[in-house]
């Protein structure tokens, strides 16, 4: 577990610099120089892209975790290993492309009503999607080395600081709106790019396969593993977007504009999970290949426990500020309509990273074929949560709809989880953690409704009256939860690292 958290807590510096150039880009160039039809365009090409990317990988991400260890040999250059991953997903991407383009007309059918715009760029989704593909390919090649921070460092820091120039570039009219959605393509090329380098560093990768090395059944093995995840991912792929196809298709580009700072608030929520979730699932691969099941159980607790903690905590900073993060940005008055989206998001978010480890053992299992039955059900509520709850209630439905059907996919996953391979990844401690945020929002409350109203009697200015509030209520409660968190125990590892720096501080 040491290199599980050494590894994720380098991750996540690297994401959470990411989510500074990130909340630079989105609140103050995003906000102040696109219009919310643009926003709307920009998020649906990138998950358009995303969406093909994901299917056109034929499950390589996942397979290529559960078959690594039957290969690993760095004197034989791991038997071809890296020319397999190349070669399925290029594969994919000729398939997916081709039905693509036979699906096309119905495509813009859907999007021609609300949004024209996407329909007159819907060609780039091909070029960006192939560099998406690759550049994950290449970043679970990476992860497989248990080397995350610099495969982070480019899709966090990387991708979003050159989105940050081709915004700029577009809002000093360097280049029109045809150039922006060019360069920001060429983005994601130059960010496969540099995983390509970064990966060869490492060690010496080589393309040629040697099909000889595998042997029958890890052949048979593979090819139904394989189809087994086409299928998963035809649903559990497209779920993650539901939220932006069925907003923008119903709602338009502009609410979908609006809808996507919603999103992006709340996937702050989700940054930590990123890297523990990288560095760990190879951990438990080997464990369940290993059947370690001991070893299985005690990281996937491990895990969740972390991630609910650590998601919750920030959910929490993200709600008590959610006022005065849409009073800065600008034209705020415009996109703080979705202020509840972020709230049921962020839920999801908590929800999908807490439990997800979950998920991740049972595709490792002998069972992983059952992920397929779940995710099935998965995509039937949330398609129809989405098109019941959306004429209804709009942004919110949509968001709801996504809450609603992770809560019922992962009440039945973990059950089945539970009964099959035994493994859990719920603890006494996370109840421990839920009350400590309860009375954290109780605190808060108090504060507000107590204190806060004289920050704007003595500075006479409301605005530096909210942040100075924001700041002190901040500072105050995440030192009484911090403090909260050590003294009951919750995390030997949290506990660790701040006896640490208590032992730091004391040496200066």
């Amino acid at each position: 577990m040491g290199v599980v958290v050494r590894q994720s807590i380098k991750g996540s510096i690297m994401n959470y610099l990411g989510v500074l150039v990130g909340f630079f880009t989105t609140f103050f160039i995003v906000t102040k120089y696109l219009t919310p039809e643009e926003v709307g365009l920009t998020r649906v090409l990138v998950d358009a892209s995303i969406l093909l990317s994901g299917l056109a990988q034929l499950g390589t991400s996942t397979s290529a975790m559960r078959y690594y260890p039957y290969f690993k040999d760095e004197k034989e250059k791991d038997h071809g290993f890296f020319g397999w991953s190349v070669l399925i997903p290029f594969v994919g991407f000729i398939i997916f492309s081709i039905l693509f383009f036979v699906f096309k007309q119905p495509i813009e059918n859907y999007f021609s009503k609300n949004s024209e715009l996407f329909v007159d760029y819907i060609y780039f989704v091909i070029p960006m999607a192939f560099f998406m593909m690759y550049l994950t390919v290449f970043e679970t090649n990476s992860n497989l080395l248990m080397r995350i921070v610099i495969p982070k460092f480019i899709r966090e820091v990387g991708i979003r600081i050159m989105t940050l120039v081709v915004y700029l570039l577009y809002a000093f009219e360097v280049i029109s709106l045809d150039g922006m959605v060019i360069t920001l393509c060429l983005s994601y090329g130059v960010a496969t790019i540099l995983n390509v380098i970064y990966l060869f560093s490492l060690k010496k990768v080589s393309f040629k396969i040697q099909p000889a090395y595998v042997s029958k059944w890890l052949r048979r093995d593979f090819i139904f593993y394989t189809l087994f995840l086409i299928a998963t991912s035809l649903s559990s792929t497209l779920i993650p977007f539901l939220n932006t196809f069925f907003v923008s298709g119903k709602l338009g580009l502009a609410i979908a504009g609006i809808n996507t700072i919603a999103v992006y608030i709340a996937s702050i929520v989700e940054i930590p999970y990123r890297s523990l979730a990288a560095i760990s699932r190879p951990h438990i691969s080997q464990g369940m290949k290993d059947n370690d099941m001991s070893l299985v159980n005690n990281l996937t607790k491990n895990v969740s426990l972390h991630q609910f903690m650590v998601s919750s905590f920030v959910f929490f900073l993200i709600w008590i500020n959610i006022e005065l993060i849409y009073t800065l940005i600008p034209n705020g008055n415009v996109y703080d309509e979705a202020k509840y989206v972020v709230l049921i998001l962020s839920l999801v978010k908590i929800v999908n990273t807490s439990l997800n480890v979950g998920a991740t053992v049972l595709s490792y299992s002998k069972y992983y074929y059952y992920s397929l039955l779940f995710t099935i059900i998965l995509a039937v509520v949330a398609i129809v949560m989405n098109i019941q709850l959306i004429p209804i209630m709009g942004m919110e439905g949509a968001a709801l709809a996504s809450l609603i059907s992770y809560v019922v996919y992962y009440a039945l996953l973990l059950l089945f989880v539970n009964y099959k391979v035994k493994v859990s990844p719920f603890s006494i401690k996370e109840l421990y953690t839920l009350i400590i945020i309860v009375v954290l929002f109780v605190f808060d409350y108090l504060f507000q409704k107590y204190i806060s109203k004289y920050f704007v009697t003595i500075f006479n200015i409301e605005i530096i009256g909210q942040i100075c509030d924001s700041i002190v209520r901040t500072i105050i409660l995440s030192m009484v939860g911090i403090t909260a968190i050590y003294k009951f125990k919750i995390s030997k590892q949290v506990n660790d690292i701040i006896d640490k720096f208590i032992s730091l501080l004391k040496k200066t």
